[in-house]
């Protein structure tokens, strides 16, 4: 049975300031996330035999900080949302900007202006949970580590798993994820099969 630990990355400046961060800014963890990094490390040691990662440099960092010395598997598909217009800008910078307001009114259906459609991002959170769990399975993998952001562990955990919870309130701070199983579905639109375990660390 196959055991994943989806990881969002740790903490950037931009996270720090509340900044709609996604695959157009490239920026590296902040000091303070590098070093809640290493205390988790310390504190909640993990030993898979594989680890996926978002192609961010955020995300390689984060493997590196908490899996020192071990191979990382890039899975292009596992990038963040592209944010568009609103990369790189916080809450306070989009008020009285007529296209935010749209979007919240919308509650945040309606596509990033110049970005992605949830549906889109949605579905290429899929694909990439897909090379994941099939490289495991072609290497005999029964335990890895998939470090990615926040926006595509929402949508893999309200479209995938057993446990019942709208895409918001499986939010998880930078550093924090869940621990899941695989049900053995091939079928990755098939809700249920991802198995809830518990919230990490």
């Amino acid at each position: 049975m196959l055991r994943l630990w989806l990881i969002r990355h740790g903490q950037t400046e931009g996270n720090r300031h509340n900044r709609y961060i996604g695959k157009r800014t490239d920026e590296p963890l902040c000091p303070e996330g590098e070093n809640a990094l290493k205390v988790i490390r310390q504190e909640h040691p993990l030993c898979v035999q594989q680890i996926y990662v978002s192609p961010m440099l955020r995300a390689k960092q984060t493997a590196q900080l908490l899996f020192p010395g071990q191979e990382m598997h890039i899975v292009e598909e596992l990038s963040e949302c592209d944010f568009g217009e609103f990369e790189n800008k916080n809450y306070l910078e989009l008020s009285g900007n007529q296209k935010y307001q749209e979007w919240i009114d919308s509650n945040a259906a309606l596509p990033f202006p110049g970005g992605e459609s949830r549906e889109a991002f949605r579905n290429r959170s899929l694909a990439g949970l897909e090379k994941v769990i099939c490289h495991c399975m072609n290497n005999h993998v029964e335990r890895a580590a998939v470090v990615l952001h926040g926006g595509n562990i929402m949508n893999l955990m309200e479209s995938l798993c057993s446990e019942e919870r709208s895409y918001y309130e499986w939010h998880v701070k930078n550093g924090s994820g869940y621990e899941v199983q695989w049900a053995g579905s091939l079928n990755l639109t098939e809700k249920g099969c991802l198995e809830y375990i518990r919230k990490w660390p």
